[in-house]
Formats: structure tokens, C-alpha cells, sequence
């Protein structure tokens, strides 16, 4: 799931959180979340500027896994998750934060 997430969106198919979904969506067919429904998450514009990629993982994995998505994303972007945070610190790339939302999800999530 994480490279196929990175290869959606390396291939410019769709915003870094589009990528997330499409990613989810292709592994978990019967899952409500679209990759439409991102469409206007990318480029810190996800609610309180969070990573588009990380947003779209936490909405995906739900209320009971979200939690635990932000902390490990927050663990490997030196405690940010905003998109302006982590591009300011440089310390991941955005098709980077597309490959962590997607491995977290993936690994904390399982389908509704």
C-alpha cells in the first residue's frame, strides 16, 4: 500500500492525501472514503493545515486509530504534522509523507 500511495501520487494522479485514500481504497474496496473526497486536501490545506497525506490516514483509520497514526507520523517528521511544519523543518519530502500516512494506516487500521 505504501508504494502504490507513492506512485499515485508521484505520477501527479492526485494530491498527497488523494493518494492516501487511493491507496486504502484500492486494498479496501467497501470503504466509505473516496478519493474525491480529498480533492481540496493537498498543499496544507487539510483542516488545521495538518499533511494532507496524514489527514487522509487518520480519517480512514478512524476516532479509535487516529491517535496512534498522528504520534508515529509525529515521530518520524521531528513532531510536526502540519505540511508547513514539516516543508519548513525538511525533514521529509511530501512523497515521503505520502509512503508514512499510507505504511501507518496499513498498519494500524483495518478495513470497516
Amino acid at each position: 500500500m505504501k508504494q502504490a500511495a507513492r506512485e499515485f501520487f508521484l505520477q501527479r494522479r492526485g494530491n498527497c492525501a488523494q493518494a492516501v485514500a487511493h491507496a486504502w481504497k484500492s486494498k479496501n474496496p467497501e470503504s466509505p472514503h473516496t478519493v474525491e473526497h480529498f480533492a481540496n486536501c493537498g498543499g496544507g490545506r487539510a483542516p488545521e493545515g495538518l499533511c494532507g497525506a496524514l489527514h487522509a490516514g487518520c480519517v480512514m483509520a478512524g476516532d479509535a486509530h487516529a491517535a496512534s497514526i498522528r504520534r508515529k507520523f509525529a515521530e518520524r517528521t521531528g513532531g510536526h504534522h502540519t505540511c508547513r511544519a514539516i516543508r519548513a523543518a525538511k525533514v521529509l519530502p511530501c512523497a515521503g509523507c505520502v509512503a508514512l500516512a499510507a505504511e501507518l494506516l496499513e498498519r494500524h487500521a483495518k478495513p470497516e
